[in-house]
């Protein structure tokens, strides 16, 4: 364990990870407070998933530390980072294509009850008392993203944006302290983006855990993070709130390809 500051929940420290002698990720440090909406944009390419799949132990970094809650993680394996009720969503969709928007939730929520070998296989004792409790529970969290009357539609059959629902409910599923959402808005057309926006901000309110999201478009996170970090090559080249973020000329030559004047 580490000394930490009051509600610091996250701790990157220098961390270098490459890919053939590439690097991915170069010395990035940054801390986020407990009950934080955080940003962390930057264009593609920019390192960003990289940086959750160090988070949650999928990469191991070539040198750094990570702190989750004081605690060193750094070496610890994804589902020991679950464990420590960590969540995050994927920039690709990782859903059940086959199950129903209600079994995809389920699934997740399943690790929060428990009930011997036998009333698995035989569904008798506590077995069905659990079952109702977790299909009720799911449904909560369907009716949270908006998906609670496609409960029992097929996850490949929903509409791209209400997959980007689902693949979020499946984390809240998990009941984390922290939420990591990669590319949310990824595909999305605008008034899908105005809705996820509303989205993340009402599990915000409602659950109050923290949530860093990474995005290389800016609108969303703009709109809601009041602290945001931009990447690109690897390396943080600025950090700040969504207005200091927008004018910054580092931002601006990343997002625009070309040198920008200060403002």
């Amino acid at each position: 364990m580490v000394e930490v500051s009051d509600n610091l929940i996250l701790r990157l420290d220098h961390l270098h990870k490459y890919f053939g002698g590439v690097p991915a990720v170069k010395d990035i440090s940054f801390s986020i407070q407990e009950g934080e909406l955080f940003g962390l944009i930057g264009p593609n390419g920019a390192g960003k998933t990289t940086i959750f799949n160090l988070i949650t132990g999928v990469y191991s970094p070539d040198s750094g530390k990570i702190y989750y809650q004081g605690e060193d993680i750094t070496a610890l394996k994804t589902y020991e980072v679950i464990n420590k009720n960590i969540a995050r969503t994927f920039q690709n969709l990782r859903l059940f294509p086959h199950s129903t928007a209600l079994e995809n939730v389920m699934v997740a929520m399943q690790q929060h009850h428990t009930y011997s070998f036998g009333e698995a296989i035989t569904h008798f004792g506590k077995w069905q008392k659990k079952e109702r409790e977790i299909k009720s529970e799911s449904m909560d969290i369907l009716a949270l993203v908006g998906l609670a009357q496609r409960a029992e539609q097929k996850a490949r059959t929903l509409p791209y944006g209400m997959q980007r629902r689902l693949e979020i409910a499946r984390a809240l599923a998990l009941k984390p302290k922290f939420l990591l959402l990669d590319e949310p808005a990824a595909g999305m057309n605008p008034e899908e983006v105005n809705e996820l926006n509303h989205l993340i901000l009402d599990i915000h309110s409602k659950f109050k855990f923290t949530i860093l999201i990474i995005e290389h478009h800016m609108d969303l996170v703009m709109e809601i993070c009041p602290h945001i970090i931009c990447m690109n090559f690897g390396t943080k080249i600025a950090e700040g709130n969504p207005l200091e973020i927008q004018r910054h000329p580092e931002v601006l030559k990343a997002y625009l390809g070309e040198e920008v004047d200060e403002l």
